[in-house]
Order: structure tokens, then C-alpha cells, then sequence
């Protein structure tokens, strides 16, 4: 079976000047450094700088975090004042809590690009 292959269906260049020849011709070009882009131009510069901004300093997940911390506390001081609990309080107070351990392990794990 190894016999039926011809030798030019297979692509194995045998020499390293052919291979050059071919990258060459490809144009394969290395990668460029990145550079900072020009918004002299650009009527919306104001906005892309305030994007950048807000990106930059996490508002939103900061936001969301005070909210979380605010839900928790209102949800224990709730769940201490009743007399007696039930199982389906006390599952709202568990993933009410396992959702803000994982709320801000994700938080934590994240950074802001470069």
C-alpha cells in the first residue's frame, strides 16, 4: 500500500532551498510590534478615552461586588431574626453565600487587559 503513493503526491520537501523558496513566495511576514493607535481624527476620541477609562478602573465589577455585599448582609440579618428556620431559608442563605464565594473568586481571577 505504501508502494501506491507517488512520491510528488506527498508533501515532503527534500531539500531546505526549496522550502526557503516556497516561504518566500508566501510572503510569510513576522509579526509587527503593537503601537498605539492614532485618534487625532477620530470625532469620537473623547468617548474611546472614557471607555478606556472605565474599563481600566472596573467600575462595574467593583459595583457589582457592594451590591453582593449588601444582599449578603441584608439576607443574614434576615435569616438570624427568624425564630424558627425552615430547610428552604436556609438554601437561600447557602447559595445566596456559594454564589458570592464564587461571585468574587471570578473577580479576583480577573485583571484588566494590557
Amino acid at each position: 500500500m505504501a508502494q501506491d503513493i507517488k512520491d510528488d503526491e506527498l508533501n515532503v520537501f527534500d531539500d531546505i532551498e526549496t522550502t526557503k523558496e516556497i516561504i518566500k513566495e508566501d510572503k510569510i511576514v513576522p509579526p509587527q510590534p503593537v503601537t498605539m493607535k492614532d485618534f487625532s481624527n477620530n470625532p469620537y476620541k473623547k468617548w474611546i478615552f472614557l471607555a478606556q477609562a472605565v474599563d481600566s478602573w472596573r467600575i462595574w465589577p467593583r459595583v457589582f461586588l457592594t451590591v453582593y455585599i449588601i444582599l449578603v448582609y441584608k439576607v443574614t440579618t434576615w435569616f438570624m431574626s427568624l425564630p424558627v428556620p425552615n430547610l428552604e431559608q436556609s438554601g437561600l442563605v447557602s447559595i445566596v453565600v456559594g454564589a458570592g464565594a464564587a461571585w468574587f473568586g471570578l473577580y479576583l481571577g480577573s485583571s484588566p487587559r494590557k
